[in-house]
């Protein structure tokens, strides 16, 4: 999925509309603001690997003078090459890899390819112009995915359109004036938009680690309908439908029921029902259910506790998702915790 802020840049683009129609490949190949976010999210490609990411690896190695090979989306020998003559021009572990460092590198030295051009700007581009400074800046709108035409030279409606979005959207002043330094600011939120990516990846990638720990401490544990947690956490993110009892949307306890049905266990549909069939236990342990008082008198919300203090539910705001006990808010409505024999 597409970062919101470049979701956001694109949306607002001359092109999203062609782009809404076209699969991710089509596009991706124009645009290297979109090729750094997909790199940044494959993490690390090797040997022996195939694919868009690898098409878009072997694209930028290629633009660097690095690979000549054809751009095929195979992480074949030539592709190893390219990377570990990279790798040893900028004195990176030569490991053929395509490693998150590999991968920062990539992305900075083919951005200072784009700004080393902004040098040769003379500072004099005007519509009807026709000549290099108008190249230099129809590769930099295009870099981020404003300009979707030729790169011909020629300031037309285009490249003039593509000026007004950028200006608009990046409050620099582009329209009246393309000058060096407006470019270079361009670029710098490029940078900004990159390490946001990156932020997020990794918070993800953390996010990912700690479900799997849990899941395993559920394994572990062989106690109490482990089964009915881990198929409740691969419904995670699933979006929240009153009344909903199916993967295509739960309220929440429907996604109780439903959760135990994968595992041939039958239970009552509503949440006071559920209370009255489960049987009360002094503390929750993993497998056990949890209820709350939220919007009416008695109990009206339920999940399931998957240990540390933590339960999985169906939430309005979120969806399927976990939630920590100990905050404020499910701590007040907390009313017990009860056990499905």
């Amino acid at each position: 999925m597409l970062n919101s802020t470049v979701e956001h840049v694109l949306k607002q683009s001359v092109v999203y509309s062609y782009m809404l129609s076209q699969p991710l490949a089509v596009y991706v190949d124009a645009y290297p603001v979109l090729q750094n976010k997909q790199l940044l999210e494959a993490e690390q490609l090797e040997y022996g690997e195939h694919g868009e990411s690898v098409r878009v690896l072997q694209s930028k190695l290629n633009k660097l003078s690095y690979y000549d090979d054809e751009i095929d989306g195979d992480y074949g020998i030539l592709t190893e090459h390219a990377l570990k003559k990279f790798q040893a021009k900028y004195h990176l572990r030569m490991s053929g890899q395509a490693d998150e460092e590999t991968i920062d590198k990539l992305i900075e030295v083919e951005m200072k390819m784009y700004l080393d051009q902004i040098e040769e700007l003379s500072d004099s581009i005007y519509p009807g112009l026709h000549n290099n400074d108008v190249k230099i800046v129809q590769k930099a709108l295009s870099y981020f995915g404003y300009y979707t035409g030729e790169i011909d030279g020629i300031y037309g409606p285009l490249t003039k359109k593509a000026l007004e979005i950028a200006e608009e959207e990046h409050d620099i002043e582009l329209t009246e004036k393309v000058s060096k330094e407006s470019l270079t600011t361009l670029y710098q939120s490029s940078k900004a938009e990159t390490k946001k990516v990156k932020t997020e990846q990794q918070q993800t990638d953390n996010e990912r680690k700690e479900t799997e720990k849990e899941i395993k401490n559920v394994e572990k544990t062989g106690k109490n309908h482990s089964g009915v947690v881990q198929a409740a956490y691969s419904y995670i993110g699933t979006p929240y439908v009153w009344g909903g009892e199916s993967p295509g949307g739960f309220d929440c306890s429907g996604f109780i029921q439903y959760i135990y049905s994968t595992q041939n266990i039958t239970t009552p549909r509503t949440v006071p029902e559920m209370w009255n069939f489960a049987t009360p236990v002094n503390s929750p342990s993993i497998g056990d259910l949890v209820f709350f008082e939220t919007y009416k008198p008695g109990p009206s919300h339920m999940g399931i506790y998957i240990g540390d203090g933590k339960f999985i539910h169906a939430g309005q705001s979120n969806g399927v998702e976990i939630s920590k006990m100990e905050y404020d808010y499910w701590q007040k409505r907390y009313l017990g915790a009860k056990r499905i024999k």
